[in-house]
C-alpha cells in the first residue's frame, strides 16, 4: 500500500549537497542592496583578518520578503523558547 500524503504536513525536500557546502559559513555582518528585481546579500566574516565575503545570495523582492517573514516567525519561536535576543550595539562589535 502507498504512504498517504498528510496534506497538514509540509511536503519534504531533499538536499543533496557538497560535504564543504553542507558544514556551512559563519557570518557576522550583511550587507544588502537591491534593484527593481532583485536583492542582493552579501554575507560578510568581519574578523581581526578584515573582511571576506562568505556569500553573496540573489534573491527576488518576493523571495526577499518571504524570507523576511520566515525569519521573523523563527525569531518569535526562539524568543519564546529562549528569552528574549540582546542586540549589541555597533560600537561593541571591535575586537579586542
Amino acid at each position: 500500500m502507498a504512504d498517504k500524503v498528510d496534506p497538514t504536513q509540509p511536503p519534504s525536500i531533499q538536499i543533496h549537497t557538497v560535504d564543504d557546502m553542507s558544514r556551512g559559513r559563519y557570518s557576522n555582518l550583511l550587507l544588502i542592496t537591491h534593484s527593481t528585481d532583485e536583492f542582493l546579500l552579501d554575507w560578510i566574516l568581519n574578523s581581526p583578518n578584515g573582511s571576506h565575503l562568505v556569500s553573496r545570495i540573489v534573491v527576488s523582492p518576493a523571495h526577499a520578503k518571504r524570507i523576511i517573514e520566515a525569519l521573523t516567525a523563527n525569531l518569535k519561536q526562539y524568543e519564546d523558547k529562549f528569552g528574549p535576543v540582546k542586540l549589541i550595539e555597533p560600537n561593541d562589535h571591535k575586537f579586542h
